[in-house]
């Protein structure tokens, strides 16, 4: 299926099918110097099927994990193009997870002051959730995402046949990003989640959880407003990303995130989910760093950061809040 993210100028499709990866160069325009992104993380097949299928194609494996996404990485990646002849007509696809898209999603966006960008994604992460809407950006020392910009790709295909190769712990940690929008903005695919088989479903959850990010980017592509609902659970859990990120995965940190902002009710309901996915749903970090990551929030004002609340699933209110207020939540 095809699911098209309007944004005037900046409109693309999102290709859903499983086996589309042997069809890319069908789908995208590859006759042309091609970047493609790739970690040794990603079975090396996927980025050599993709560079099968183009013109002049240049693959650069990076290394995995959160450490790696930093302003060297992306250097690295700027200066190959160079050393390559790249020029504004070419292109940067990226064939890997969350950190794989965020990197090469930047590199695109500045290089040469922007070239067209291609995200395929191979984790259920970012299937779900960060290969669209536009977000791109690196870390800086301990701080997630602080240098990036909002750059739309040319087009995303998903292929949910990769997921067969993602280790279990990398699977639950995409399940917390569906999780996290049902819990705002759609109750029905809570209950699928909450009562059938999860593997069985994954397309379906693909699907809706995609169309709950394509409302909400089309109403706010710069997160001015209701796009700020895709950080329920991110404050809290960026922050405990930021000092636990050598231990626990983004989802892993969403999911402890989300607890401190729901309602008994909805507690009750989402803790046998998160148990059920093998996602935490305790865990022992210092709370001292996490308060003080909490002060550098993207979000955060001089006074107050915006937070997200759900007292009923499917809906949510926006609050803002203090620092202290933050702190008496972990």
């Amino acid at each position: 299926m095809t699911i098209r993210i309007n944004l005037d100028d900046r409109s693309y499709d999102i290709a859903i099918e499983r086996g589309i990866l042997t069809r890319a160069g069908k789908l995208l325009n590859l006759n042309r110097s091609v970047l493609i992104v790739t970690d040794d993380g990603v079975p090396a097949e996927y980025a050599e099927c993709i560079a099968e299928q183009c013109l002049n194609p240049v693959v650069v494996i990076i290394k995995q994990g959160e450490e790696n996404k930093t302003i060297s990485t992306y250097e690295q990646l700027c200066r190959t193009m160079l050393d390559f002849n790249f020029n504004r007509h070419d292109c940067v696809v990226a064939v890997g997870g969350g950190i794989v898209g965020d990197i090469s999603g930047f590199v695109a966006a500045s290089f040469m002051r922007g070239v067209d960008f291609y995200n395929i994604p191979t984790t259920l992460l970012s299937q779900v959730d960060s290969s669209i809407g536009g977000k791109v950006a690196v870390n800086l020392d301990t701080y997630k995402n602080i240098i990036g910009a909002f750059y739309q790709p040319k087009k995303v295909i998903i292929d949910p046949e990769v997921l067969k190769t993602l280790p279990e712990r990398q699977f639950a940690n995409g399940m917390a990003e569906a999780v996290k929008m049902s819990l705002t903005s759609d109750a029905e695919l809570f209950e699928i989640i909450e009562k059938s088989d999860i593997e069985q479903n994954i397309d379906v959850i693909i699907e809706k959880s995609l169309l709950i990010k394509k409302n909400v980017v089309e109403n706010d592509e710069r997160e001015q407003g209701i796009r700020k609902i895709l950080n329920f659970g991110h404050t809290i859990g960026h922050a405990i990303e930021s000092a636990e990120y050598k231990n626990l995965y983004h989802g892993e940190c969403v999911a402890l995130g989300m607890l401190p902002m729901c309602s008994d009710s909805v507690k009750n309901r989402l803790i046998p989910v998160l148990k059920k996915i093998g996602l935490p749903v305790i865990y022992d970090f210092d709370k001292a760093v996490v308060a003080e990551n909490l002060a550098h929030d993207k979000k955060s004002s001089s006074k107050s950061i915006t937070g997200i609340f759900v007292e009923e699933i499917g809906s949510y209110k926006i609050e803002e809040l203090t620092i202290n207020e933050f702190k008496e939540l972990l």
